[in-house]
């Protein structure tokens, strides 16, 4: 069972959480949800198409223009406060490696702490169990935040992984944060080339078998450019079919731009396992 807020989601419910970056200069939308009504269009119509969980971000994760502390969280206290108003029983994530911020927006009435960059802020741990909030342990293969990797070698990329995340969620649930809120995130892109996010895709399985609730970020990414040679704006199939491997090999939380097609891969794949009953059954049956 995995718990965030007020719901809780059975072990193979797949969970869909929306991006909404509060970014003038996002890679994927490129500031499209930067002020507050189209954000707010956003998030209506992400939990309209079936996101139980709402992710803010208020830096872009690749390099740009320096964006502080104080900044980040003009950019998403307010905005996680007014989406809290509005629906009370959605999950809201905040994407942020800063302790600072994270404190903010939990006292705006966060309840999931999606830290990308793997802990390079160790006090971050410490504001989720605080807050009895849950917490992403990402892996980043030891980037800095907003870096890009340059020649990065690993001799076991999934051994790296499961070392780094089952390790940061350890410290986490040591320090207080709950057990059913904890999730691990391989961290497609974060510290890695294509070839390596591919294998983790592919070792996913490994993941999963830790026990801990799996989150990918695949999302029109790097990787999926790479491999399929596609501009951003033409990544949604590559997307959905790593998205659908992915679930198959059990991964639990999906962060998504595009909700409905992203829900509908995830209910045809849970049918096939059955874990979910067709939504019409009338073939053959007349």
């Amino acid at each position: 069972m995995l718990r965030l807020g007020r719901r809780e989601f059975a072990a193979h419910e797949p969970v869909i959480m929306a991006i909404v970056n509060r970014t003038p200069d996002s890679f994927y939308d490129q500031g499209a949800t930067f002020h507050d009504e189209p954000a707010l269009a956003r998030v209506e119509q992400a939990i309209a198409q079936g996101a139980a969980v709402i992710d803010i971000g208020g830096v872009k994760a690749g390099p740009g223009e320096e964006v502080s502390a104080a900044e980040e969280a003009r950019r998403t206290v307010g905005f996680v406060a007014e989406v809290r108003r509005r629906h009370p029983d959605v999950v809201i994530s905040v994407d942020t490696w800063r302790h600072e911020v994270g404190e903010a927006v939990c006292e705006a009435g966060a309840d999931l702490l999606n830290d990308a960059w793997g802990g390079v802020d160790p006090r971050l741990a410490e504001v989720a169990a605080r807050y009895d909030v849950g917490l992403v342990c990402t892996h980043a293969g030891g980037a800095e935040p907003r870096t890009r990797p340059h020649r990065i070698t690993y001799d076991d990329v999934m051994a790296d992984i499961l070392d780094v995340t089952v390790g940061l969620a350890e410290r986490a649930r040591k320090l207080g944060v709950r057990r059913d809120a904890i999730l691990i995130d391989p961290g497609h892109d974060f510290g890695k080339n294509t070839r390596h996010s591919l294998e983790a895709t592919r070792r996913l399985g490994e993941m999963v078998e830790t026990g801990w609730p799996v989150l990918v970020s695949l999302s029109n990414k790097d990787f999926v450019g790479e491999t399929l040679d596609r501009p951003v704006k033409d990544r949604l199939v590559g997307t959905l079919a790593t998205t659908a491997v992915s679930a198959w090999l059990g991964a639990q939380v999906y962060r998504v731009h595009e909700v409905a097609e992203t829900r509908q891969v995830l209910d045809m794949v849970a049918s096939i396992a059955g874990h979910r009953p067709p939504a019409v059954a009338r073939r053959g049956l007349a």
